[in-house]
């Protein structure tokens, strides 16, 4: 169940939803927010985005494409 991005905890392995040119997506690897905004979980790399939902990352989870549609509606 995607839940609001204000919503989203620190320090966990977490999948995003964010909007782009072609509509909402699911970022395909796992990010953590920390302080400083969102890092890619395995490389620790700074990553600039602005979701709009979360949920918990599932190990071996393919990744979802949300489409045009709202990510509650997934």
């Amino acid at each position: 169940m995607w839940r609001p991005i204000s919503s989203a905890p620190s320090g966990r392995n977490l999948e995003l939803a964010v909007f782009d040119e072609d509509g909402q997506h699911a970022l395909v690897f796992p990010c953590v927010k920390d302080r400083e905004g969102w890092r890619d979980a395995a490389t620790g790399a700074r990553v600039d985005i602005r979701p709009t939902h979360w949920r918990d990352w599932k190990q071996g989870r393919a990744p979802a494409n949300t489409g045009n549609s709202h990510p509650s509606q997934s």
